[in-house]
């Protein structure tokens, strides 16, 4: 199994000068705590907890997986006592707010702590992870007496959240969705229908799991317009917020699944279970997509654990493994082959992973640090955030988990055939990050919502603004030693937008023409994005080694990486760009019945 080492430097990096965190959060009102020292130092534990706690049961977790029985749920061996480990240290209350029980810390530190704990053991880190949505969802949408019986418990750890949406015949296509909530007579609802998918379910971490449930009123319209929202937790809840008995809902099942073998994912049956209405009546879809947005986001840090917990098994395999002599003359001359990381082939690979992960970081660490500027900015500032979040999110979410599988399997690649061993541990990560391009929409359904709504929908207007953000940092940045980077990227930008153009003219005459290209569109989005943060990532280096400012292996190595990305992958774009303009008529041409076998 990989040995898993926290990349602090690479995210103190990211956090401290390529996006100025302090400086930034300076302005912030409550945020100004938050100093390069301190989060440095809260990375410091964060690493070590997860390296020497958590990593260590990753391989426990997927062999012994979890045991179903009518009492519940038993999770692997050590995941319950690291748990509680997790909840001394003080983990769950990291970046909630301080009026909770919270720490007071800026989401994207929280973000930070997500991707250590999700590197060394990422079906561990499901279990308090969902939480943080069902802490932004009561917070956001509950009532004061919500949360004063649920948040602080929530944020302390002491209790877990899931959310709960799919069911057997939808997934999602919510308005199809049947489980029902009868109105009762102390105010209560009584929530009546099953659940599937339901990550962290059921498990004996906790006293108790709060459930965030979609259903429907009796008098509710069809369809996303009659879908409602509701707390329904697993033990009900006493007015001085004891637990009191068991609700009327239970674990009917666990899934047998491909991956993620050490986190429960559970049928739910809800029978006549006490719950509460969050938000207004019929507006649960929307309430819900509070939680559905900070799920995407922590999904697509799935997709960036599992490419640096690939990237770290297969180099230190890379540096070991003797194969061969390099072809232009020994590197090892004095042991029978040379080590297979002299040969360009696994350079490929392990450049790729390494690009993508690193300039994965970078963009989902941007992201958090919006959500920052979302909660505590001026009204402006916010504003600008929210619509940057807006865009770049459905492409965070489906474009680095897909990176995340392409990375998981150059991982198997480099071991050759041990890499398929299940001892070395690399097919599991392959297994575990299958998932990530279904949690929380699929890649199709982030692509449509990219397309449509998003650049489309806006009349570009979302789009206008990153592009805004690119133009500032090229111009700024157009007279620097690495203007090649810079100039390449405004060109893709501008490619780019006019791509968004072509597409919504075309879409105008025939809405299919917008779903036959919106996957090709967002891996291009994808691409482009990644380049923004390279380019910038570029510059900085320079500076650096110019200034003789740090480790200059550290800022080499960033502008090798960022001249392998702009040469090797961001070339890419060219096929997803022919593939996009080929129009929809190839794909919807052939009449239903010739699809036969």
């Amino acid at each position: 199994m990989p040995d898993y080492k926290a990349p602090v430097r690479d995210i103190n990096f990211v956090i401290n000068e390529l996006l100025g965190s302090e400086a930034l959060y300076q302005t912030l009102p409550g945020f100004e705590e938050a100093t390069a020292d301190l989060m440095s130092a809260i990375i410091e534990e964060g690493a070590k907890f997860a390296e020497n706690e958590l990593a260590p049961l990753n391989r426990i977790g997927d062999e012994e997986g979890c045991t179903w029985s009518e009492d519940g749920v038993k999770t692997p061996e050590g995941f319950p006592a690291a748990y509680q480990k997790y909840v001394e240290n003080g983990w769950p209350a990291l970046a909630a707010d301080v009026e909770d029980g919270g720490q007071g810390m800026p989401n994207m530190l929280g973000i930070c702590m997500t991707e250590m704990v999700g590197s060394a053991n990422w079906s561990w880190g499901m279990y308090p992870g969902l939480s943080h949505g069902a802490v932004n969802t009561v917070d956001a949408h509950g009532s004061a007496e919500q949360k004063e019986q649920y948040l602080t418990k929530l944020v302390a750890g002491e209790w877990t959240g899931t959310m709960c949406l799919t069911e057997s015949h939808c997934g999602t296509d919510l308005g199809m969705l049947r489980t029902k909530a009868e109105p009762q007579a102390d105010g209560s609802y009584a929530v009546t229908g099953q659940k599937i998918f339901i990550s962290a379910g059921e498990h004996d971490m906790t006293d108790n799991i709060v459930h965030i449930v979609l259903a429907r009123l009796p008098d509710a319209p069809a369809g996303t317009a009659g879908i409602s929202l509701f707390i329904v937790p697993k033990v009900n809840v006493n007015a001085d917020g004891s637990l009191g008995e068991r609700n009327t809902m239970h674990c009917a099942s666990i899934e047998e699944k491909m991956g993620i073998h050490g986190n429960a994912t559970c049928v739910l049956n809800f029978d006549g279970a006490r719950g509460f209405l969050i938000g207004p009546p019929n507006k649960g879809l929307n309430c819900m997509f509070t939680f559905m947005n900070t799920a995407r986001i922590g999904t697509a840090m799935q997709g960036l654990s599992h490419m640096e917990q690939s990237y770290q098994g297969a180099l230190a395999y890379a540096k070991e493994r003797l194969a061969m002599r390099s072809l232009t003359g020994p590197k090892n001359p004095d042991g029978p082959a040379d080590p297979i990381i002299v040969h360009p082939d696994v350079r490929r690979m392990l450049l790729t992973q390494k690009a993508l992960a690193e300039g994965s970081r970078a963009f989902i660490y941007f992201l958090a640090q919006q959500g920052d500027v979302v909660s505590r900015g001026s009204e402006e500032d916010a504003k600008a955030a929210d619509d940057m979040m807006a865009l770049l999110t459905p492409i965070a979410k489906a474009f680095v988990t897909e990176l995340g599988f392409e990375a998981a399997n150059h991982g198997v690649q480099v071991f050759g055939g041990h890499g398929f061993i299940r001892e070395w541990g690399m097919e599991q990560i392959v297994r575990d990050s299958r998932i990530a391009m279904l949690y929380e929409g699929t890649t199709g359904i982030q692509a449509m919502d990219l397309i449509g709504r998003k650049v489309l929908g806006s009349g570009g207007k979302l789009l206008l603004g990153f592009a805004g953000m690119i133009d500032e940092f090229c111009e700024e940045n157009s007279g620097a030693e690495d203007a090649q980077f810079v100039a390449t990227l405004k060109a893709y930008k501008d490619e780019w937008l006019g791509l968004s153009m072509e597409i919504g003219k075309s879409a105008m005459d025939n809405p299919d023409e917008a779903g036959a290209a919106a996957v090709d569109y967002l891996m291009y989005s994808g691409y482009v994005t990644l380049a923004y943060f390279w380019a910038r990532m570029a510059v900085i280096a320079r500076k650096k080694i110019a200034e003789a400012d740090g480790d200059t292996s550290f800022y080499q190595s960033k502008l090798m990486t960022a001249q392998f990305y702009f040469e090797r992958l961001l070339p890419r774009t060219e096929s997803l760009k022919k593939t996009m303009l080929s129009g929809a008529e190839n794909l919807m041409q052939m009449p239903e019945e010739m699809f036969a076998v």
